[in-house]
C-alpha cells in the first residue's frame, strides 16, 4: 500500500534502473508513445503511486490519492467533486490508455489496476520532471525587478523624486544587469 501523503513520491533512479533491468523481453516502447503517455500529470502521477504500490491497487484508492496530489491536501480533507472529477477522467481516459500500451493491467468491471512491469520503462522518464519546473522562482523575481523600478519611474514622472532621468535609465539597467547576471549563475 502506498504512503497517503499530500506530496507525491520520488522517484529513485536506482531502483527504475533496477526495475528496467527485469522488464519482459517485450518490444520496447516508441518515444512518440513514451511522449503521449506521459503527457498529463494525471497519467504520470498514475504511474509514480504504481510505481511506489505492492501490485494491485483499487481504483478509488488511486483516484483518491491523486484528487488530493492535486489538491495539496489529504484524502481525508478532499470533497466528493475532487474524487468525482479524477475518478471518472481515470476510469473514462487515463487508465484504458496505459492498458491499450501494456503498463497495466485494468481491470474496468473489478475497478483493480495492476502495473506491469512496462512501468519500469516510463519511470526513468519521471524523475525530477516535476521538480524542476514547479517552483521556478526567477519569474518572480523578474516581476519584483520590473514592479520596482515601475514604482522609481512613476515616482520620477510624479514629481515625488527629482532625480534625473539619466540617472533613472542607468538604475533601472544597473537592476536588470543583476538580476540577469543573477539568474544566469545560479543555473549553471
Amino acid at each position: 500500500m502506498v504512503s497517503l501523503t499530500s506530496q507525491r513520491p520520488e522517484i529513485d533512479s536506482q531502483s527504475a534502473s533496477r526495475d528496467t533491468e527485469t522488464a519482459d523481453h517485450q518490444d520496447p516502447l516508441e518515444p512518440d508513445d513514451i511522449y503521449h503517455l506521459l503527457q498529463t500529470r494525471r497519467r504520470r502521477d498514475v504511474l509514480r503511486y504504481l510505481h511506489a504500490a505492492d501490485g494491485r491497487v483499487r481504483l478509488r484508492e488511486l483516484a483518491e490519492q491523486i484528487a488530493a496530489w492535486e489538491a495539496e491536501t489529504t484524502v481525508e480533507n478532499l470533497t466528493s467533486s475532487q474524487r468525482q472529477r479524477v475518478y471518472i477522467s481515470l476510469y473514462q481516459t487515463h487508465l484504458p490508455k496505459l492498458d491499450t500500451h501494456g503498463i497495466i493491467e485494468y481491470d474496468k468491471d473489478r475497478g483493480t489496476i495492476e502495473p506491469t512491469s512496462r512501468v519500469s520503462e516510463l519511470v526513468p522518464y519521471l524523475t525530477g520532471l516535476e521538480t524542476s519546473t514547479d517552483r521556478d522562482p526567477w519569474p518572480r523575481r523578474y516581476a519584483g525587478a520590473v514592479g520596482c523600478c515601475g514604482l522609481i519611474v512613476g515616482a520620477i514622472a510624479g514629481g515625488l523624486v527629482s532625480i534625473p532621468w539619466v540617472v533613472a535609465a542607468v538604475s533601472i539597467t544597473v537592476v536588470f544587469t543583476l538580476v540577469t547576471t543573477l539568474h544566469a549563475y545560479s543555473v549553471q
